[in-house]
């Protein structure tokens, strides 16, 4: 009997995965357990591994995108179901009854399936889905997928040419405002799924940022104090370990922070799970300290460390970037220098705090003008969850740890 290969699902939030690349062919023999296609949600990249023993029949390509738990491909159990498999013809999606209703008038769509001479056009199911809407005639258009199969990139060009409208000669080499092309970077995958959380997040809140400076002279001297202590403490402590332990504890003592807003309801939580932002070559990713209010300064910097190496070797599994409260985004450790800017909401987070790295900045101190370590900060929160007040404590709480932090080495 066949198997289904599935999307799994890979968080609560996650609704559908792009096939990335299939590490087997169509038709070829493999164990189970055995990696057969990688997958990319909007949060990372997964192994996805044969259910069964068997033969591969792949029904979703690279670049196509899937829901959880939809079949993307099968497993036969022998050569002749295999075959079988090959020659049934796909069922049809189902469209949604607003699609159903519309149908009659979408009749003078081109047809998707049969090409000029009547061949069948090769094509994804969500590009099929495009070119309707869009009135695209897809035996003009070129596709670029595996054997020549029109993908969604491949209708969306289209959809631009035909809005553009006819194209215009093209300028001679070398004249004047010409541009050239350097690279093409797809939007799509975890850049795609970058792109469209952000923007989401900014539609769906109303997001306000608070700036300001945070004298670091006593933080950066602990901070040398640890470090001459890392063989006996067991680990090297960063700034971004100090500043994790220093906002899990003030979230303690401003639980309004520490909240969502999901279904016209503020959810105040419990745990207090922190996001620590990790640049990758491909975007942005952020795996979650979970309950970091209860854990120590060397345990806070283990499990950073942990993470921010899985990150890079793209090793995350699904618990290690879910069910965060509040993220930080500490871009002085990337060496970003003095700054501000306005960091967005990881939803369905309410807040994150942005940090830049630390200078020397000259400041009045006394009536004194002395120069001092100076970090800056942006702290971003949602204004339906949060009043000004609330996030003003919260930040002079940070402040106060951040310029007292020998109390940070005390037991919450």
């Amino acid at each position: 009997m066949a198997t289904d290969i599935t999307v799994p699902r890979l968080g609560m939030a996650v609704a559908d995965a792009t096939i990335i690349e299939w590490k087997v062919q169509e038709g070829e023999q493999v164990k189970e357990k055995q990696v057969v296609v990688v997958i990319e949600t909007e949060k990372l990249r997964y192994d996805v591994e044969s259910p069964a023993a068997g033969f591969v029949h792949i029904v979703k390509n690279a670049d196509e995108t899937a829901a959880v738990s939809s079949a993307i491909g099968v497993i036969a159990e022998s050569k002749e179901e295999l075959a079988a498999l090959q020659t049934a013809q796909p069922e049809p999606e189902p469209a949604p009854a607003a699609e159903a209703e519309a149908a009659p008038q979408a009749a003078a769509a081109p047809p998707v399936s049969a090409g000029g001479r009547g061949e069948r056009v090769k094509i994804s199911p969500v590009a099929r889905k495009m070119a309707e809407e869009h009135v695209i005639d897809v035996t003009q258009v070129t596709g670029t997928g595996p054997g020549g199969r029109i993908i969604r990139e491949d209708i969306e060009k289209a959809i631009a040419d035909k809005a553009a409208g006819p194209k215009e000669a093209a300028a001679p080499a070398g004249a004047p405002g010409e541009k050239r092309v350097k690279s093409t970077v797809p939007l799509r995958g975890m850049r795609g799924a970058i792109a469209e959380h952000m923007h989401r997040s900014l539609a769906t809140s109303a997001q306000l940022t608070a700036m300001g400076e945070i004298d670091m002279t006593q933080l950066v001297k602990l901070r040398q104090d640890l470090v001459e202590q890392e063989s006996t403490f067991g680990t090297r402590i960063t700034y971004t370990d100090l500043l994790v332990i220093a906002v899990a504890r003030a979230l303690k003592e401003h639980p309004a922070i520490n909240a969502s807003l999901i279904d016209n309801e503020v959810k105040i939580w419990e745990d207090i799970n922190i996001g620590v932002a990790v640049a990758l070559d491909e975007g942005l990713i952020v795996p979650v300290v979970a309950a970091a209010d209860r854990k120590s300064l060397k345990e806070i910097s283990q499990t950073v460390k942990a993470l921010a190496s899985r990150a890079r070797e793209g090793k995350l599994q699904p618990d290690d970037i879910s069910g965060g409260t509040f993220t930080l985004s500490n871009l002085g450790a990337v060496g970003a220098g003095y700054r501000f800017e306005t960091v967005i909401i990881n939803q369905p987070e309410s807040a994150i705090l942005g940090t830049g790295a630390i200078t020397d900045r000259a400041v009045v101190r006394e009536g004194q003008i002395v120069i001092r370590p100076i970090m800056t900060y942006y702290f971003t929160y949602d204004h339906r969850v949060i009043d000004g007040a609330v996030a003003a404590g919260f930040m002079a709480g940070v402040i106060k740890l951040l310029e007292n932090p020998y109390r940070l080495l005390i037991s919450a």
